[in-house]
């Protein structure tokens, strides 16, 4: 099941920025708690802030797993270089290490099957060197993802942009938009 968060909640904030910031503010929380209010009443008041501190510590999982800015970078100048049989190999390979089985297509609309404890996706990664990506692929993937009665369609991009129309698409239709910092991840 994924939960959806508003973009522009506190927590989605605190999610998007530096750990430290969550943790230093649940501090701040609580010290001021405990400054303003009766002793006997502060403790209660307190448990506030763990909400706060609890973001702070998914947000520093989080970012100790994201790649750095030099990694995304060293891979998008990597996959640039390669043709498209060396790039579906490295994903298939990517893939399989994140424990899913792996098995190429030939249709259109989709290039890789995946399938990890009975969920099946789609992969989408032919115009992953395009500059920018619209809706007619995202609707191929979307098509052929019905057809194989898939749970999960990802279409992947290396570079470029997303219009906005893609991007609402994307989100209407579950399709998981996976760009350089998932390929930097999937290809190390």
């Amino acid at each position: 099941m994924k939960f959806k968060m508003a973009e522009n909640s506190l927590f989605a904030i605190l999610l998007r920025s530096p750990w430290w910031i969550s943790l230093a503010l649940a501090a701040a929380i609580a010290l001021a708690v405990f400054a303003l209010l009766p002793r006997n009443i502060a403790p209660f008041g307190a448990v506030g802030a763990i909400p706060i501190a609890a973001i702070g510590v998914v947000a520093a999982v989080r970012q100790w797993k994201a790649p750095s800015a030099a990694q995304v970078e060293r891979t998008l100048a990597a996959v640039s270089a390669q043709g498209w049989r060396d790039f579906c190999a490295g994903l298939e390979a990517g893939f399989a290490r994140d424990g899913y089985a792996v098995s190429r297509l030939g249709g259109a609309g989709a290039d890789l099957r995946l399938e990890r404890r009975g969920r099946v996706a789609l992969v989408s990664a032919r115009r992953w060197k395009a500059a920018s990506h619209g809706l007619e692929p995202l609707r191929e993937l979307q098509a052929a993802t019905e057809a194989a009665e898939a749970q999960e369609g990802i279409y992947v991009a290396a570079g470029g942009t997303f219009n906005d129309q893609a991007r609402a698409y994307a989100t209407l239709h579950g399709i998981g938009l996976f760009g350089a910092p998932e390929l930097a991840r999937l290809l190390r």
